[in-house]
């Protein structure tokens, strides 16, 4: 796993909680429409159902619920840019515990009603700095939220790919802490300064070793939109394909990203 050695971008706490809010929000919503035949397609995910992904994304919500009801650690040992790298490591467990909440929550809207009321109840007691025993370490609660947008914004989209004319709407600031904090994990993957990675209008950044660039046009540069950089970093979406189909534009030698993605297993 990749040592988190730059200094993480800082997120604004009340932007972040607003846009969770608002983006499970947007979530539920479109789960309260869906029709029983719609709940058993299937997803991009293996074998998960929409229902399975969608207790998916509840239980995304609760791990903040889960780490609060733990003590708190001591002191802080882990940052934001710890995290995309120890998802894969978790892959299995997570899969059983989706569908042990599947089998028990049949009444999604309920689930995501309680989920919602908690979560807000949560975020209303406790501050940011609070620590947070989590699947990489002791962390703040402010910082650990900004991963939550990365979990809501790629599951809406897995959502969205799921199920035909769905068209879960994303949260502006949502889905930019979501690329920021992608983009600034693939710089902690390859460090450098020779490709400069565009993703407007939410990031830039410097990576791949090489020549330095300091002025005028970069002669490494890869160019996409935040849906299809969200794709790529967590394997939705190839970056052959991506190229082929015009998503990514990408120039100079070092322009290949192919052997740095996914970034999230």
């Amino acid at each position: 796993m990749p040592t988190a050695k730059k200094r993480a971008r800082t997120y604004d706490p009340v932007r972040t909680r607003t846009a969770l809010l608002a983006q499970f929000g947007n979530v539920r919503e479109a789960v309260r429409a869906l029709s029983d035949e719609q709940l058993t397609l299937p997803t991009r995910l293996g074998a998960w159902t929409v229902r399975e992904l969608v207790a998916h994304i509840g239980m995304a919500v609760t791990a903040v619920h889960r780490s609060l009801d733990r003590p708190a650690p001591p002191a802080q040992n882990a940052v934001i840019l710890d995290w995309p790298f120890a998802t894969a490591a978790n892959s299995s467990a997570i899969a059983d515990f989706t569908r042990t909440l599947t089998a028990q929550h049949p009444d999604l809207d309920a689930y995501l009603a309680d989920i919602e009321q908690t979560f807000t109840e949560h975020l209303d007691t406790h501050s940011g700095t609070r620590l947070l025993d989590t699947n990489v370490g002791a962390m703040p609660l402010a910082d650990y939220l900004v991963t939550r947008t990365v979990e809501l914004c790629v599951h809406t989209d897995d959502l969205n790919a799921a199920v035909p004319g769905l068209d879960i709407p994303f949260d502006r600031q949502a889905l930019a802490a979501c690329t920021r904090l992608l983009a600034d994990a693939l710089a902690v993957k390859a460090p450098g300064g020779s490709t400069e990675v565009r993703i407007p209008p939410y990031a830039v950044v410097q990576c791949v070793e090489g020549p330095r660039h300091t002025r005028g046009t970069p002669p490494n540069v890869v160019e996409t939109d935040p849906l299809t950089w969200l794709r790529l970093a967590t394997g939705r979406t190839r970056w052959n394909d991506a190229v082929e189909e015009a998503k990514v534009s990408a120039s100079g030698e070092r322009a290949d990203l192919s052997g740095l993605l996914p970034i999230m297993g």
